[in-house]
C-alpha cells in the first residue's frame, strides 16, 4: 500500500492462526471499503493489503488529508511498539488497543494499555478488567460467508456425514481450556439414548494436547460411541460444516470473546454456550431463544441443556430461525468496522484519504 493513503495500521506480530488473527482477516477487507487500512507482519493472507518493514520510515508523515494515522494493536507485543514510534521517534500515530482478556492485567500490561489514545473492549464483561475509559465494541461475523443451508441433508452428504442423522458439533482447538472433554462427556451420556444423532468434534489438538486429545478418543471408544462421536480434524473452510449442524455447543472453560457461536448462529444454528467470553451477551434465552447458556465447567448442566434442545425440534428449528435474524440483525461485520471506524476518525481528524469516502455513521454496540 501507498504510504501516502495508509490512514490505519493493523499489526499482527503472531504467526500462529488464533482468534485474534482471524478477526483481522475478517474485520480489513471490510474496513478498506471506507479507510486506508493495511496489515503489517507474518500469518496473514496475501490478499490483504500490506505494509513492507522497509515502509515503516514512511510513518513520519502523516497520510494525505490527515494530521495522524492510526495503529491498531490487540497484543502487547503491538501496543509497545506502537508506544516507541509515537513516543521516542515522534511519529504521527495515535495507538489503539482492543482487549479481548478476561483476567486482571499484569503491572506491566496495565502501564501499557494506560498509553494508548482509546482503548476497546470486545464485550462488557471484557471491560470490566479494565481501568480505565473504554469503549464496547462486540465483534461482528460475515453473513454472506455465514448462512443457513438451502438443504440440510445435501450439506451433510457433502462432507460425509450421515445424512438422516442430526448433527451436533463442536468446534475448536482441542485442548482442556476449550471444554473438548465436557462436550464429549455429554455426548457419551447423551447419545445412546438417541440413535438419531451424531456427533462431531472438528479442531486440531497441537503440541501437549495430543495426549489430551487422545485420551478423549479412549474414551469414546470404550463407551461404543466410535461411529457416533467422529473427530473430523481441522478445517480451514468451516462455513460448510456449520450448515451441516442442527445444533452447537461452545464447552469452554475459559474465553476471551469466542466467535463460534456467532457463527453457529449466522448458519441458523441454534447453541448451548458456557457462560464464558461474550457468550451471556450474544445469545438470547427466553423470549426469542437463539440458544441456552449453561455454568462453565459442568458437563452434567450442558448434558440437560443440549438434551433438551435435542428432543425438542419445534424448539430447536425455532431457536436456529430466531439465531440468524439475531445475529444479521445485530452482529454483522459491517456493524463493527463502523463502529472501530468511528474511533479512528475521532481520534485522526481532518478529511478522509483522497479518493475515499466516509461511510455512514458508525454503530456503537
Amino acid at each position: 500500500m501507498d504510504m501516502r493513503e495508509c490512514e490505519v495500521i493493523a499489526p499482527n506480530f503472531k504467526k500462529r492462526l488464533s482468534g485474534v488473527t482471524s478477526t483481522i482477516i475478517q474485520l480489513v477487507p471490510v474496513q478498506s471499503r471506507a479507510l486506508g487500512i493495511a496489515v503489517l507482519g507474518p500469518g496473514l493472507p496475501a490478499s490483504l493489503p500490506r505494509l513492507r518493514l522497509s515502509q515503516l520510515p514512511g510513518l513520519w508523515r502523516a497520510p494525505r488529508g490527515r494530521m495522524v494515522r492510526v495503529w491498531h494493536a490487540r497484543r502487547n507485543v503491538e501496543m509497545l511498539p506502537g508506544i516507541v514510534m509515537r513516543d521516542l521517534l515522534r511519529m504521527p500515530l495515535k495507538l489503539v488497543f482492543t482487549s479481548a482478556s478476561q483476567r486482571r492485567h499484569t503491572a506491566y500490561t496495565k502501564w501499557l494499555i494506560g498509553r494508548m489514545d482509546a482503548v476497546v473492549a470486545t464485550s462488557a464483561r471484557t471491560g470490566s478488567y479494565l481501568d480505565g475509559a473504554h469503549e464496547v465494541i462486540l465483534h461482528g461475523i460475515d453473513t454472506q460467508r455465514f448462512h443457513p443451508a438451502p438443504d440440510k441433508a445435501a450439506a451433510k452428504a457433502a462432507l460425509g456425514l450421515p445424512a438422516e442423522q442430526k448433527i451436533v458439533g463442536c468446534f475448536g482447538r482441542v485442548r482442556r481450556q476449550k471444554g473438548t472433554d465436557l462436550f464429549v462427556d455429554a455426548m457419551i451420556a447423551l447419545l445412546p439414548a438417541r440413535p438419531g444423532w451424531t456427533a462431531i468434534v472438528a479442531g486440531r489438538a497441537t503440541g501437549p494436547h495430543e495426549s489430551f486429545e487422545a485420551g478423549l478418543r479412549r474414551r469414546v471408544a470404550e463407551a461404543g460411541l466410535a461411529e457416533r462421536i467422529l473427530f473430523v480434524g481441522e478445517h480451514t473452510n468451516i462455513p460448510p460444516w456449520y450448515r451441516a449442524l442442527d445444533l452447537f455447543v461452545a464447552p469452554q472453560r475459559w474465553e476471551g470473546f469466542g466467535l463460534t457461536p456467532l457463527e453457529a448462529m449466522a448458519s441458523g444454528v441454534p447453541v448451548v454456550a458456557a457462560d464464558v467470553g461474550a457468550f451471556s451477551e450474544i445469545i438470547v434465552t427466553g423470549s426469542g431463544e437463539t440458544g441456552i447458556i449453561v455454568p462453565a465447567g459442568q458437563a452434567d448442566a450442558m448434558a440437560r441443556a443440549a438434551g433438551a434442545l435435542m428432543d425438542e425440534d419445534g424448539r430447536r428449528i425455532a431457536a436456529g430461525a430466531n439465531a440468524r435474524a439475531h445475529v444479521a440483525a445485530r452482529f454483522s461485520i459491517e456493524n463493527e468496522a463502523r463502529a472501530l471506524e468511528a474511533v479512528y476518525r475521532r481520534l485522526m481528524g481532518g478529511s478522509p484519504a483522497s479518493g475515499r469516502t466516509p461511510s455512514s455513521s458508525a454503530t456503537r454496540l
